[in-house]
C-alpha cells in the first residue's frame, strides 16, 4: 500500500474506531468480543482499502462488523443436549429497584432481543443509519428493517420500563 493510502487508513481508523467499538458492544453484548470484532473488521477493511477508500469506507466497515457478528452468533448456536434445564437468558437483568448505569441497562436489554431486532435497533437508532442503508447493510428488505426495528423498540421499552411506576 502506498504511504499516502496508509496514512489515509490510519486517519480512518482513528476516526471510526470508537464508534465501531461501541456498535460492536451493542451488537454482541460482550466488550471483549466487541474488541475482537472491531480488530477483525479493521483488518478486513485494510485488505480492501484500495477498493473501499473511494466509496464509503465507514459503511463498508459497518457491514463487515455486522456480518462478523452474525457469523459469530451462528457458530455459537450449536445445540447441546444436557440433563439440566439452563437458566433463562434474562435472569441477569436488574430487578425492580435495582437501577444501575443506564448504558449497562441498555446493553442487558439489547441482549434480550432477537439478533435481527438488535441489529436493526443499533443501526437505526445508535448509528443513525437510514432504513434503506440498514437494509443494504443487513441484506434484507426495508420492510424487514421497519418491522424488526418496531418489534425491537417495543421489547426494549418493556424491559427498560419493567419495575417503573406507571402514571395514570
Amino acid at each position: 500500500m502506498k504511504k499516502a493510502h496508509e496514512e489515509e487508513f490510519v486517519d480512518f481508523v482513528h476516526g471510526v474506531s470508537p464508534r465501531l467499538l461501541t456498535s460492536a458492544w451493542m451488537l454482541c453484548g460482550d466488550p471483549h468480543v466487541a474488541e475482537e470484532l472491531v480488530q477483525e473488521t479493521l483488518a478486513r477493511v485494510y485488505v480492501n482499502w484500495r477498493r473501499t477508500r473511494g466509496d464509503n469506507p465507514t459503511a463498508y466497515a459497518r457491514r463487515v462488523l455486522v456480518n462478523l457478528n452474525t457469523d459469530r452468533w451462528r457458530k455459537g448456536r450449536r445445540e447441546v443436549l444436557t440433563s439440566e434445564v439452563p437458566e433463562h437468558r434474562t435472569s441477569h437483568l436488574p430487578g425492580p429497584g435495582d437501577r444501575v448505569d443506564l448504558g449497562l441497562d441498555l446493553i442487558r436489554a439489547l441482549d434480550t432481543l432477537a439478533r435481527r431486532e438488535r441489529e436493526c435497533v443499533v443501526l437505526r437508532h445508535y448509528l443513525d443509519v437510514s432504513e434503506k442503508d440498514a437494509a443494504a447493510t443487513l441484506g434484507v428488505s426495508v420492510g424487514t428493517v421497519k418491522s424488526s426495528t418496531s418489534r425491537g423498540l417495543a421489547a426494549l421499552r418493556a424491559v427498560l420500563n419493567e419495575g417503573e411506576p406507571t402514571h395514570v
